[in-house]
């Protein structure tokens, strides 16, 4: 499609508010909001969802109202997707500072700034690339094309905010019962040890006897998990399962067996606390190992997109709408004051490493490095958001190579210790945020392209949110930390999890080598023989199996539909109205139980300080008495994101 056959859905000749207090106010509440339901679900789960749908029908609700247009809509959609798109960055790397003990405590002022720097520059990378790749490149944005066809929807009747905020009453209400102090109605979870038997073996004269079991466990009755499995479907969740049988159901029980003198003496119980033992600490690195090879071979099969991206963000360079008459719809910030705000941007990035790595050469080249890669990485993940959606963006990869290329150069020039990591750690989430932001707001361009917004009104929507979201959201994560802290099972944040290791292998000298070294080996395996998404079978290992499993049954509700859909002979337009319904049903749910946890850890520290509880010990249970009343998840959910849905289809 070039951009002269192109007409929008409010034409550029047409001129009405757009960046307007109202539209900028619900959208930096948006921002905060999604954000904080997201940095929970991101290091609670390891995936992340697209704000995209949520934002614009909350938008339309909320601005029908106020008697707000379409293009105030937009601004206010695309201010409140920045917020989940820095968080998803943020989440993969600064609990990786607690995580590897580069810091003693979460420290709000780093993250404050580690976001905020990280996702200016976004915004303004993609500045630069906006016209090459949104307007130029024949790219098929498939998620925001959908984006576009439900704001157009909307403005024709309704919107379907209300399944959004039923679905999230719904989940927010179950959390709350779940775990508000003094209900203690549902269990999370049914987990037993399933013994195989006691035998014996001679091993050179001596007669050994030893037991081995499997630790079985019921998927987490959670509405937010299973939305997320709903959402990403049957495919993708089975694919993070089978990681979790690779990890839970084979390798801990292989562990047990071939370590006979680990055998607990007793009752089941410590079987249990002997296999999550096992799994936290030589499983998880093994499957550090196998997503460190993913995440290259991820890279290297798109190696042509990437090296087009590099190829478009050149090229891009040039480019900018100044000079002669430019329609509305065409106009972005002056490219010139662009380039000189990175250059601004780039003294406080230079301040921050100074600070982190003790020496001033050192952070010199980081932020030159980062200057570079930042706008390498921004053009490839605008350019892949384009090809496969925003969903699809691996940014956890493009982060990943930027921490060994800063890892090598440190060890390079001497700075190792606690210094070098946290100034690893620091070029990796400065490139992680601004990647996220990159990726969405390329998204959000061509939403707003196709409904006619103006670019540059757009892009200050999208400075306004970064700003907030950086300023609010790392005060959540630290709360977040010091409720469910960071690393645990409560809250395992694989990816952080990941970037830790490597930092600590490779500049402090500190990693697992001969588990991590198994665990490449096996990626190796799965690449061999062709497994599909090798990542995701590597993150299911090192998620708790609870949660994964959780996540498949979700892939499984999702089936459900498809085929009920399939039965009654659904047309594509009735097939598509009931997966857009489900998928909204599905983000209410995450929005609200996320939010509710995010509340209840507020709750944790406050009874915290009144009580005098010491660090860790809070009112909160994480297990209820009864795991019948868990089952009643089930109806609920299969009302709610199959019986719903199919109702709505033929409405």
């Amino acid at each position: 499609m070039t951009d002269g056959e192109f007409k929008p859905y409010v034409p550029a000749s047409t001129s009405m508010p757009e960046l307007t207090v109202k539209a900028l106010l619900l959208g930096v509440v948006m921002a905060i909001v999604l954000g904080a339901a997201n940095a929970y679900l991101g290091m609670k789960v390891g995936l992340t969802v697209a704000a995209t749908f949520p934002a614009a029908v909350v938008a339309m609700a909320a601005l029908r109202v106020f008697k707000g247009n379409i293009l105030e809509e937009n601004i206010a959609r695309t201010t409140a997707s920045v917020g989940e798109s820095l968080v998803a960055g943020a989440i993969f790397t600064i609990p990786a500072f607690v995580i590897s003990g580069a810091w003693p405590e979460f420290n709000l002022r780093d993250a404050i700034l580690i976001m905020g720097i990280g996702g200016v520059l976004g915004v303004l990378f993609v500045i630069i690339l906006r016209r090459t790749l949104v307007v130029e490149a024949d790219l098929q944005f498939p998620e925001s094309v959908a984006a576009a066809e439900i704001v157009k929807a909307g403005q024709k009747g309704q919107t379907g905010a209300g399944l959004v905020f039923a679905a999230m009453g719904v989940a927010a209400v179950w959390e709350m019962i779940k775990n508000a102090a003094g209900t203690q109605l549902i269990q999370d979870s049914l987990t037993r040890f399933v013994h195989f038997g006691r035998s014996s073996i001679d091993i050179l004269g001596r007669k050994i006897e030893y037991s081995g079991g499997i630790l079985l466990a019921t998927p987490e009755a959670s509405p937010m998990v299973m939305g997320v499995g709903f959402i990403v479907g049957l495919r993708i969740s089975s694919v993070l399962f089978c990681g979790a049988v690779t990890g839970w159901l084979l390798l801990v029980p292989l562990a047990i067996f071939l370590n006979p003198s680990l055998a607990p003496i007793g009752e089941a119980s410590g079987y249990i606390d002997l296999a999550v033992e096992i799994w936290f600490k030589q499983i998880r690195p093994l499957a550090v190992g196998t997503m460190i090879v993913s995440a290259f071979y991820t890279l290297y099969t798109l190696r042509g997109s990437l090296l087009n991206g590099i190829q478009k963000a050149v090229a891009g360079f040039g480019g900018g709408s100044e000079g002669g008459e430019v329609e509305r719809t065409d106009k972005d910030l002056n490219i010139k004051g662009v380039f000189l705000a990175i250059g601004v941007m780039a003294i406080p990035m230079f301040l921050l490493y100074r600070y982190f790595s003790a020496s001033t050469g050192p952070a010199l080249l980081l932020t030159v490095v980062m200057l570079i890669l930042g706008i390498l990485f921004a053009a490839v993940a605008g350019y892949l958001v384009g090809l496969v959606g925003n969903s699809n963006n691996p940014i956890s990869g493009l982060t990943l190579s930027a921490l060994v290329i800063s890892a090598v150069l440190m060890v390079m020039m001497g700075v190792t210790g606690v210094h070098g990591v946290a100034a690893v750690l620091g070029v990796a989430g400065v490139v992680c945020c601004a990647a996220g932001v990159a990726g969405d707001m390329m998204q959000d361009f061509k939403v707003g392209h196709i409904l006619g917004g103006t670019p540059w009104r757009m892009q200050i929507g999208e400075i306004i949110g970064v700003v907030a979201a950086a300023i609010v959201l790392p005060v959540l994560l630290m709360v977040l930390d010091e409720a469910y802290t960071i690393g645990s099972v409560a809250l395992p944040a694989p990816q952080a999890g990941l970037m830790a290791l490597m930092a600590q292998g490779i500049v402090g000298g500190e990693m697992a080598w001969p588990l991590v070294i198994v665990g490449m080996l096996f990626g190796v395996a799965l690449i061999l023989i062709k497994a599909p998404a090798p990542m995701l079978i590597a993150v299911g290992m090192y998620l708790p199996f609870q949660t994964t499993s959780a996540v498949f049954a979700g892939g499984v509700i999702r089936a459900i539909l498809d085929w009920f859909m399939k039965k009654k002979n659904a047309t594509e337009e009735e097939q598509k109205k009931g997966e857009n319904s489900g998928i909204l049903v599905a983000s209410g749910l995450i929005a609200g139980q996320s939010l509710m946890a995010v509340l209840l850890a507020f709750v944790v520290l406050f009874e915290q300080a009144k009580l005098g509880l010491a660090e860790g010990e809070h009112l909160l249970p994480h297990f209820g008495h009864s795991f019948g009343l868990s089952l009643l998840v089930y109806p609920l959910l299969l009302g709610l994101l199959v019986w719903l849905p199919l109702k709505r289809m033929r409405n």
